[in-house]
């Protein structure tokens, strides 16, 4: 995986695993006991529905202690010097759609793109990343598509850890 990820990425991955663990398995573990105990497993839907959330918190377990191991901490302020870093708000102008859009390039597990949280592994992350005001940039979307933004203001902001990490 080795998925680039800030220290606050850590930080919540952390505890949320420890919630699953400390928390959420054993209730979960509770309810696969009690629900054993109506009988015949193969009609019992409430065992299921237990045993379905014990496999879907030990996988959503799994998948965090993996990010964490494999985790590479990056720096929230990289870029060059001046130019957008992790977490800024960014105005861009889109001349092909005659619109602004406002953006936060974001680590890969926080990312929601309905708010404006872009992956700094997303095309647009990736040109927006070290942007200064006023520059147009080319976002390679792919080998046969591109499209021309340009920064029009950068509010300097931080991972005040309001961003929710995705859950798979």
């Amino acid at each position: 995986m080795h998925d680039k990820l800030t220290k606050q990425d850590i930080a919540l991955m952390e505890k949320e695993l420890e919630d699953r663990r400390l928390n959420i398995r054993p209730k979960i573990m509770e309810e696969v006991k009690r629900t054993r105990a109506y009988g015949d497993l193969s009609e019992n839907y409430e065992y299921k529905a237990a045993k379905d959330a014990q496999r879907s918190n030990d996988s959503r377990m799994r998948y965090l202690e993996n990010m964490i191991k494999t985790a590479r901490i990056i720096d929230e302020d990289q870029g060059r010097p001046g130019g957008v870093k992790l977490y800024d708000k960014v105005t861009l102008w889109l001349p092909e759609d005659q619109e602004e859009m406002v953006i936060q390039v974001v680590s890969t597990v926080r990312t929601n793109p309905r708010e404006g949280r872009i992956s700094l592994e997303s095309p647009l992350g990736k040109a927006v990343l070290g942007a200064r005001v006023g520059e147009v940039l080319t976002v390679r979307v792919n080998d046969t598509y591109s499209y021309d933004a340009e920064v029009r203001a950068v509010d300097p902001a931080a991972d005040d850890g309001t961003a929710p990490l995705l859950s798979y």
